[in-house]
């Protein structure tokens, strides 16, 4: 058996982070309903009554924010939307404004310099984090600490339950998040029945290449999915890839098509379906080969369609981060290469300094 073949058969640590995500996508829904419930409350009185609103996060984390802001703008209370680096060193903070702080340790360098930001300035952290004892529940007004167990490396679990409580306090802010619980209990649920079916069809098809070149499409709050498709392949494939919405694909970018080229889209449940449909037609035609990701789709839309569940109006990027988490799993194994730890990246990323950190930098100028 050549190496390639070995590695495709070995279970990772990042597949079983994979499968447990339907057990604590759903604790964390029920979490949300329940000991989160007045915590919840709180933080959305807070957004309510305020004149400014931020948003941020940094990694996976500012990726579950992009979604949830979607969700922001749906009810009609957009919110300033800064990665926390951005927020962290070019932004004011005006005075008594709220800022909704996402972070699964609560220890990233960024974040911890940002609440020194906030408290200087006159504002008012709500944090979502899944660290009980970080710096961020501890000196948050509002916690909203989601009770789930770290990944191994990759941001998988941390991901999607952090995903979920930014959503639920969007929509909690806004247009009310009680009345769709029920429903988005039953898409995770459904949507992790579906991990074994979407992990069959990938395995017999030819979407994946070790060579090919990889671009991410999609609108809404699927853009946030959509960047962390971006963030898996860097992280666990180790390969370069793109994301970018599907409007401004249609700008420019669209020149570098060619032969050969791999693009993973999400349709959305409602919103420019066939326009999109036709871009993903268009797409083939040219050559590339199309995976697609959605409600309601002819399965010879494209190469390789993953049917996703009903899930609640709007929130379809609750579990249609799944099967692409899958795809990069297989394609890391594909390329042969260790999905399950970082060569370069810190598990938290706690200064500043290039990409090896201060020590190295000292033993540089040493030398």
């Amino acid at each position: 058996m050549r190496h390639s073949e070995r590695r495709a058969s070995v279970t990772t640590r990042f597949m079983e982070d994979i499968i447990r995500q339907r057990v604590e996508m759903q604790r964390t829904i029920e979490y949300l309903r329940g000991p989160g419930h007045n915590a919840l409350e709180q933080a959305s009185s807070l957004i309510r009554s305020a004149r400014d609103v931020f948003m941020t996060g940094i990694g996976a984390s500012w990726n579950a924010a992009l979604s949830a802001g979607a969700l922001f703008d749906v009810g009609g209370r957009p919110v300033y939307m800064r990665e926390a680096g951005e927020l962290l060193h070019f932004s004011a903070i005006p005075a008594s404004s709220v800022i909704v702080v996402i972070s699964r340790t609560g220890r990233s360098i960024e974040i911890v310099q940002l609440l020194a930001k906030a408290a200087s300035s006159g504002g008012t952290i709500i944090g979502i984090t899944n660290s009980a004892d970080s710096p961020l529940a501890r000196q948050a007004a509002v916690a909203l600490v989601v009770p789930a167990m770290l990944d191994h490396a990759i941001s998988v679990n941390t991901y999607s339950t952090l995903l979920i409580a930014a959503g639920a306090l969007a929509s909690s802010a806004t247009t009310g998040f009680a009345t769709l619980v029920d429903s988005l209990l039953r898409a995770t649920k459904e949507a992790g029945q579906f991990l074994e079916p979407w992990r069959e069809q990938m395995k017999e098809s030819s979407w994946f290449s070790t060579a090919a070149p990889y671009y991410f499409l999609a609108r809404g709050g699927s853009l946030g999915t959509c960047q962390e498709a971006r963030l898996l392949w860097e992280e666990g494939v180790k390969m370069p890839a793109t994301a970018m919405s599907t409007n401004s694909f249609r700008h420019g970018p669209q020149e570098i098509v060619r032969e050969g080229m791999r693009f993973c889209l999400w349709i959305d449940q409602v919103v420019m379906r066939d326009q999109d449909l036709a871009v993903a037609r268009d797409l083939r035609k040219l050559g590339a080969s199309v995976m697609l990701i959605g409600e309601n789709l002819r399965q010879d839309a494209a190469d390789l369609v993953c049917q996703l569940p009903a899930s609640p109006r709007h929130w379809q990027f609750a579990i249609d981060v799944l099967p692409i988490q899958l795809a990069a799993e297989k394609l890391s194994r594909l390329a042969g290469v260790d999905c399950d730890s970082f060569r370069i990246c810190s598990y938290v990323v706690e200064d500043e300094h290039g990409l090896l950190g201060k020590k190295a930098e000292t033993s540089h100028n040493a030398d």
